[in-house]
């Protein structure tokens, strides 16, 4: 470290012939994208049309989190970089902002909905 060299040494206590398997890992890769749970109230789509749906036209959560507040309303015109939804995920506030101008079609959370890595919060016309 810092171009100096360590010498350690390292005492076992115990001898585990069979290697420990951990609880929590190796974590699986996330998916690019996932569907999203219908949200009461809001009109469903099937699957395929989520697939097919363009990207630049839905925001989606970058993290997994709880709806702390939403900033916009179907029909309303939006600028970019303008603030979407705030997301809490581990007591840390989160923004989703809009990445280009347009205009909200529809939003697909309310205030205290849990979301998903990748889930579709919003989408644009």
């Amino acid at each position: 470290m810092d171009g100096k060299t360590y010498e350690a040494e390292v005492e076992v206590l115990e001898d585990d012939a069979a290697p420990r398997r951990s609880e929590y890992g190796p974590y699986p890769a996330v998916p690019a994208t996932i569907q999203s749970q219908p949200v009461a109230g809001a009109k469903t789509q099937a699957p395929a049309a989520e697939e097919s749906a363009d990207e630049s036209k839905l925001s989606r959560s970058p993290v997994n989190g709880v709806v702390i507040k939403v900033n916009v309303e179907p029909g309303q015109s939006i600028q970019a970089n303008d603030l979407l939804v705030v997301l809490e995920a581990m007591k840390m506030e989160t923004n989703v902002t809009a990445s280009g101008a347009g205009k909200v079609k529809s939003v697909r959370v309310a205030q205290g909905d849990p979301v998903k890595v990748n889930q579709v919060v919003v989408e644009f016309e």
